[in-house]
């Protein structure tokens, strides 16, 4: 049985690669979720990439992360990041570790940014690799 990964996408992610792409590049979503699906191959991982604009939604994808036994969640929580406590209880109340994905660096932007819920309770955290941080993160999940 091969492991699963998780790999949820916050809101306004959706509008990667015409979204300031001075700041968040010019990959799409759908050409990160490529290039992710091929690094699980190589580690012979499954992934389940998903994106919403909605925060409960997010929620009930950490839960069904843990229900369904996944080996590990990669989150880019985009602006929840900084505002969802409800985000900060679901990945304390699961199993799967949790790995903090941002395709910036949060701590070089705007000072509300620099407060992440998510880091209070992610196993990990990737910031300012562009796309590439997604690949990253999908190794580091493997050693965990």
């Amino acid at each position: 049985m091969t492991d699963t990964v998780f790999v949820l996408n916050g809101p306004n992610l959706n509008l990667l690669g015409t979204r300031e792409p001075e700041i968040y590049g010019s990959d799409t979503l759908a050409d990160i979720e490529a290039m992710l699906e091929e690094k699980a191959r190589e580690l012979s991982l499954a992934i389940d990439f998903r994106q919403t604009n909605h925060e409960g939604v997010l929620v009930d994808w950490l839960h069904e992360a843990c229900r369904t036994g996944a080996k590990a969640v990669l989150l880019n929580a985009a602006a929840f990041t900084h505002t969802s406590i409800a985000l900060l209880d679901a990945i304390k109340a699961i199993e799967p570790p949790v790995i903090e994905v941002h395709l910036s660096d949060p701590a070089k932007r705007e000072p509300f940014r620099h407060l992440s819920y998510v880091s209070m309770a992610a196993a990990d955290c990737v910031q300012g690799l562009g796309a590439r941080g997604y690949a990253v993160a999908l190794e580091r999940a493997v050693q965990l």
